[in-house]
Order: structure tokens, then sequence, then C-alpha cells
């Protein structure tokens, strides 16, 4: 049985569940709901297992804010002893048009500070990353605003058919793996 960890990126707390910077909970929770899983909560995080095709994926929501997930996803790495290229972090990415999708095998934490200690704690920057693009459609000196702002009301229309691709990726990338998954989803 294949194991993965699909890590979805945010900040616990009911004043950011709908913000933009939450982007990997709202893809994890989405899953969750279509397929009927509960999260609970457990060490460092939010924890679900959903089995697709004789894949076990163990869905995972950091609770130590996003500035440290870090310490999260190499604990959980390690206790179910998930190889590194079987992990997927799902993050936001101001550089991304809204809704677009990015999947990458390693590259830089793009100033994001999820990535920056996640990269930080496991030692290196070859680790699969889903980036959701959020846009960048704010004034300067606004950024932080912006990124945990709520979604706008176009935004929230195009969102359901968002996750569902989404969530397609997330299968992909158990079963067709990281390069179909990248030729079949990335810019779309």
């Amino acid at each position: 049985m294949k194991k993965f960890l699909i890590v979805g990126l945010g900040n616990i707390g009911e004043k950011y569940a709908n913000t933009r910077h939450n982007i990997g909970f709202k893809i994890l929770d989405y899953l969750a709901e279509k397929e009927t899983l509960t999260f609970e909560s457990q060490k460092l995080g939010d924890i679900t297992t959903y089995k697709f095709k004789g894949r076990t994926f163990i869905l995972l929501k950091p609770n130590t804010y996003m500035n440290l997930s870090g310490k999260a996803v190499l604990y959980w790495l390690t206790k179910e002893k998930i190889p590194l290229e079987n992990l997927l972090i799902i993050t936001d990415d101001l550089n991304l048009p809204f809704g677009s999708i990015r999947l990458k095998t390693k590259g830089s934490d793009g100033g994001h500070n999820g990535l920056k200690d996640i990269q930080d704690k496991l030692n290196t920057t070859n680790y699969n990353r889903f980036r959701f693009g959020i846009s960048n459609e704010f004034n300067r000196g606004s950024q932080v605003d912006y990124v945990l702002g709520e979604w706008d009301e176009a935004e929230n229309k195009k969102l359901p058919e968002r996750l569902e691709k989404s969530f397609e990726l997330i299968k992909s990338f158990g079963t067709a793996g990281i390069n179909n998954t990248m030729n079949t989803f990335n810019g779309k």
C-alpha cells in the first residue's frame, strides 16, 4: 500500500477560515466533505485518511500556524514513514492568477513563510508543492491584508470548480505520479 502525505497550509481559527491564505485547508476540507471524511485533532494538526485505488492519502492541516508548518510536516512524514517524494504541500501563491495551478517538484520558498519553515525543517528544497494562484490584485503595501482577506464575490463563484480540479490533482498525484500530474494540471 503506497502512502502519501498531503499537507494543506493555513492558519487555525474561525477568523482565517475563508481567507486566501487558507486555500490549503480549504482544498483538504473540500476533499474530506466530498468523501465523507472527518478530521481528528492529533499531534501538531488535524488528520484524516483517504483511500483511493490502493493508495492511502494522509491529509494534514497543521495546527502550528502557517509560519511554523515544517514541524508538523516533519513529524508526520517520520511517524508514517512516508518518503519525501510522496509529500505534497498545498499553498497559496500571489504570483499566479486566481485559481491557476502550478505543481513543482522543487524550488524556492518564493517569500512564503510556510514554505520557508518546511524547507528549513526538511533541510531541502526538493519536495513537491502545489501552488494555488490567489493573484496579486492588491494595492502596494496591502499584501498582508489581501492574503488574510476573504475571497471576493467573483472568486467565490469560481472556487467550487477550482476546488474540484484540486481534488482531481491530488488523486492524480497518488495514482499517475508527479510528472504526469504536472503535465495534466499545470496552467489549468
